[in-house]
């Protein structure tokens, strides 16, 4: 397992603000020479720590993200996973643990798609209760 130390930590939080940044941008914001940043993304990435970069695409100021948590029936978690991966409005679902089975992302264009989206969730055989949060800012 990978132990991060703070440099570690702040070259992660640049990457993930900016995962297109050039290495000597991010050796000055950190303040080691261009080597040093190299030589940490490099490490990162060779031990599995960055598994990859990815970008953030801006959607238009109408969308609505929420969370869903979602707690299953029984043994019908396999189940439930496949079908709710067919909801195109799902863009991420996690199992976790606690009082909830699982926690869906959902991104919709207007909230009569939300409406639309919660019911037609709530309503897979095999769902027996769910709590919703809109996310109002990213900060």
């Amino acid at each position: 397992m990978y132990h991060f130390d703070d440099l570690d930590r702040q070259l992660i939080a640049a990457l993930r603000d900016d995962a297109r940044m050039p290495i000597t941008r991010l050796a000055a914001l950190l303040k080691v020479s261009r080597t040093t940043a190299q030589a940490r993304l490099d490490r990162l990435i060779a031990t599995g720590a960055v598994l990859g970069f990815t970008i953030r695409s801006r959607h238009g100021e109408d969308s609505f993200r929420a969370i869903m948590m979602i707690e299953v029936e029984g043994r019908s978690t396999t189940a439930i996973i496949r079908r709710l991966k067919g909801f195109t409005e799902i863009e991420a679902l996690h199992t976790t643990n606690g009082q909830w089975d699982l926690v869906a992302e959902i991104r919709v264009q207007s909230l009569a798609d939300f409406d639309r989206v919660l019911r037609e969730i709530r309503q897979v055989d095999g769902i027996l209760n769910s709590e919703t949060s809109l996310l109002l800012s990213s900060i």
